[in-house]
């Protein structure tokens, strides 16, 4: 019998694959990373700094205090106004499947809370929810939010994810456009601060108009942010495209951010952002002391000159 054999052979032991949940593969390096430490770290890569997706009850829960956060207007759903259907599939089935997976609300979450101790009404698009598409209710739950800021003298705040206005509502999504632009008008006429913070991705016509709106635009690293793809603009113009276009470090050296900021540093920089439009307190006036007209000061000096 020869010494060695095909069928025998030293004993092996049975390879030992690795549980789900417990290491993520980085989308950007390969790095491996440990779930418990990315989780930690926000779902942020350890080594490249790459921001993984994150979902939206996270992203309220990052930014609001804990325990601060009332959601308000969750009852809100969609319907199908024009009767819409694609290869025998009904608007309606599709919004009863998302809504059966995501959970209620449509595509936007609004709700007050407060951030570093200072109250907000916050917001955000569920990009889970058929794309965080902006129908009609989505508009509704914007304006709603916008008009509570108005009506309680609180900054807004809203996270933008979306590809755009929602192709099933036809005109009816087009026009929550102009709806919600309005809405942030009137923030404007009574000085009340909105901050836009845009994340991956933002495009379509969400970008075209709430998104690029705020009074501070704050965006995460490396996100898609634009009206069109980028390919898109390329088969139209027939030119190819510089390196990093329509990415956030691209937009903020063009000016159209106004900060890139990391996912671990974005609660203290929103914090900061607000306390910035905070109003100092008026200096408190002694009943019997009469308050100093510095205009009639300034016009009794000018007369005195030769």
């Amino acid at each position: 019998m020869a010494w060695w054999s095909r069928t025998g052979g030293l004993e092996q032991e049975p390879k030992k694959s690795v549980p789900k949940g417990i290491w993520t593969k980085c989308e950007k390096c390969a790095a491996t990373i440990y779930d418990a430490d990315l989780e930690a770290n926000l779902k942020v890569c350890l080594s490249c700094g790459h921001h993984f997706r994150m979902g939206t009850d996270e992203r309220l829960q990052m930014l609001a205090d804990e325990g601060s956060w009332v959601e308000h207007d969750r009852s809100l759903e969609s319907v199908d106004p024009l009767g819409f259907r694609v290869d025998s599939k009904k608007y309606t089935d599709q919004l009863k499947a998302t809504t059966k997976k995501t959970g209620p609300g449509d595509a936007y979450r609004a709700g007050t809370a407060t951030v570093g101790g200072l109250p907000v009404e916050l917001g955000a698009f569920v990009f889970e929810f058929m794309g965080g598409s902006m129908g009609s209710v989505v508009g509704e739950k914007i304006t709603r939010q916008f008009e509570r800021a108005v009506a309680h003298r609180r900054p807004a705040v809203v996270m933008c994810a979306s590809g755009g206005a929602r192709m099933q509502e036809g005109v009816l999504s087009l026009m929550q456009m102009a709806k919600t632009s309005a809405a942030r008008a009137r923030l404007r006429d009574v000085r009340v601060p909105y901050v836009s913070i845009l994340l991956h991705p933002t495009t379509g016509g969400v970008a075209a108009s709430i998104a690029m709106l705020g009074d501070v635009i704050i965006a995460e690293p490396d996100a898609l942010i634009g009206f069109a793809g980028p390919r898109v603009i390329e088969q139209t113009i027939r030119q190819q495209l510089p390196p990093g276009f329509q990415r956030s470090e691209f937009l903020l050296e063009h000016g159209m951010v106004d900060m890139v900021v990391t996912r671990p540093k974005l609660k203290a920089t929103l914090e900061r952002v607000l306390r910035w439009f905070a109003a100092p307190a008026a200096p408190a006036v002694a009943p019997d002391e009469p308050e100093v007209d510095e205009l009639a000061i300034t016009r009794s000096a000018d007369d005195d000159l030769p």
